[in-house]
């Protein structure tokens, strides 16, 4: 079946386009891997008409349902590989299925780069956050871990300090942070720790600090990731030859979300500057107008 059009990512962008087409009457297809940021976010605070905050599943959920009401299909696959193909596109998953479109929506997201401790899973978006635009005004005046690594960790801290004035820094790899960062980080009298964590503490989703690998324990009422080198999801959009940024976030046009090549848009965090739900969502808005229009175009 060749579908108007094929998005990749079921996370908040592509599912915010999902809907727009469907509105349009379109025949799309949401191909989701169901292993993205939206996966594991257990709350978003920051989102018009969630005052209390809704998690990502929740948040997913609600969006898939809208979608098929609308005549969108959902399918369970993570793709490998994407092509031009007879005026149109084909994905390959990682099933050996194959699916073909018109056009195609790239939302394939980033991924953190999580430290390997399982009692982080149950506070992410709760009492532990990767980001602080988002998630910043959680840790107004409460004593917030960094949980980190280098210039990234000591950045994050510094970030904070505009929240809170009782920060520790654990740069649990080691890496020695630059010198300006260091100097910063005294300055704003943030406690700077360089020992590896050995295990986090936790009380199902409540954050309570680290204990680390010498035995030293460290309490805290809130947590932030940042250890860095998070996974920008644009293998297919290289696939495509799209442009990418070098530090391989997608850029496309700031109207209408296309990419450098023609007939392939790209929102949400994989594209440049988002990594916000909010403006994931604008942006899964936006690629499905302009996708809309293209497809009107080929019928003129």
């Amino acid at each position: 079946m060749n579908y108007d059009c094929l998005i990749v990512g079921g996370g908040i962008a592509g599912l915010q386009a999902a809907i727009q087409l469907g509105r349009y009457k379109h025949k799309v297809l949401v191909l989701d891997s169901n292993d993205g940021r939206s996966v594991i976010c257990k709350n978003y605070h920051n989102i018009l008409g969630y005052p209390d905050g809704v998690s990502g599943p929740e948040l997913r959920e609600l969006g898939k349902k809208h979608a098929e009401s609308l005549g969108v299909e959902f399918v369970h696959e993570k793709v490998e590989q994407a092509e031009k193909a007879d005026g149109g596109f084909v994905v390959s998953a990682e099933s050996g299925n194959k699916y073909s479109g018109k056009r195609i929506l790239l939302a394939t997201g980033v991924m953190d780069r999580m430290p390997p401790f399982p009692e982080l899973m149950p506070c992410l978006g709760i009492s532990v956050y990767v980001c602080p635009d988002c998630d910043g005004y959680e840790v107004k005046d409460k004593r917030t871990i960094v949980l980190g690594s280098g210039n990234a960790g000591a950045n994050m801290a510094l970030t904070l300090s505009y929240w809170t004035n009782d920060l520790v820094f654990i740069n649990h790899e080691k890496k020695v942070p630059d010198q300006e960062f260091l100097e910063k980080m005294r300055e704003e009298n943030i406690e700077y720790v360089e020992e590896t964590i050995e295990k986090v503490l936790a009380d199902d989703d409540k954050f309570k600090g680290v204990r680390l690998e010498n035995g030293k324990e460290i309490t805290g009422d809130r947590g932030f990731i940042a250890f860095g080198g998070n996974e920008i999801k644009s293998g297919l959009a290289k696939q495509l030859g799209v442009e990418r940024l070098e530090n391989k976030h997608i850029l496309t046009d700031p109207r209408s979300k296309m990419t450098s090549v023609q007939n392939v848009w790209a929102a949400g965090d994989v594209a440049a500057h988002s990594e916000q739900v909010t403006i994931a969502m604008g942006e899964g808005a936006q690629a499905a107008i302009w996708i809309h229009k293209s497809l009107l175009q080929d019928k003129n």
